[in-house]
């Protein structure tokens, strides 16, 4: 217990560190960039516009307000691609600083995470223009949106801490993490709805994929305009703690070795 509290006080004190590091990350990704930080919302709605096109005129998937239940799918699904992604490397990738001096080495995966989350804070504005123009009625409950993003950040920082550290002793990680993403995407219903799959298919998507509650209850509060179901919420929130709880133990486990393998 001991050990916790000091590592949540050294959090505190390296802050501004982990804001230093999120704001590099930021400007790396649109350093020479024409578009700058208006790509970030930009790049959700060209690709919004080539996936409504191949999905609902080529394979028709019949969805009310199609446009608004794609970039919803794909903006949250990406995030966590992203942020996990990005964790994989947080530590491998920084192992000249970690030889030079001490800092808190889950500071790097954290600023990777928050960095994606920040993206995903941009990709709302791409959000807000699709609503506008496909005509999504704005109530109260979009303010919930928040609760589910917590949610998502949580799930997202306890998977990318689990990867950090795993990579670091299995550097084949990346390449095994990309496969199981491409699935991953394929087995989340972003692009076609849920109905498409057969009901055997739907209870196990349902029982074993978190992203399938964090994209539903998004679009539950967006377009329906309602709470999103309890079950599904708990699940989220549950499921979100213990990849945390898990992920950082593994992490903290292992972190004195990093240094003879980076």
């Amino acid at each position: 217990m001991d050990k916790t509290v000091a590592r949540l006080q050294g959090l505190y004190r390296y802050r501004a560190l982990v804001k230093q590091l999120v704001l590099k990350d930021l400007k790396l990704k649109y350093r020479r960039s024409f578009l700058g930080y208006v790509w970030s919302v930009l790049n959700p709605l060209l690709v919004m516009a080539v996936m409504y096109l191949v999905f609902s005129k080529m394979f028709r998937f019949d969805v009310p307000n199609y446009p608004a239940y794609l970039i919803i799918g794909q903006a949250v699904f990406n995030f966590m691609t992203e942020a996990t992604n990005q964790a994989v490397f947080s530590i491998t990738g920084n192992s000249a600083l970690l030889k030079k001096v001490y800092v808190p080495k889950y500071v790097f995966t954290l600023s990777k995470v928050t960095s994606s989350l920040v993206n995903l804070l941009f990709s709302l504005g791409a959000m807000g223009i699709v609503f506008v123009f496909s005509g999504v009625r704005f109530t109260w409950y979009m303010l919930l949106v928040a609760a589910v993003m917590a949610e998502l950040y949580v799930f997202s920082l306890g998977l990318g801490l689990f990867l950090a550290q795993a990579a670091v002793f299995f550097r084949d990680i990346q390449y095994i993490y990309s496969v199981l993403t491409t699935a991953w995407m394929y087995a989340t219903p972003i692009f076609y709805p849920m109905g498409q799959l057969s009901e055997g298919m739907q209870r196990v998507v349902r029982a074993v994929n978190p992203m399938y509650h964090y994209v539903t209850q998004f679009r539950t509060l967006v377009l329906e305009g309602a709470l999103p179901d309890p079950g599904s919420v708990a699940y989220g929130c549950v499921l979100a703690v213990l990849f945390l709880v898990f992920g950082t133990w593994c992490f903290w486990k292992t972190q004195d070795r990093f240094i003879l393998y980076i």
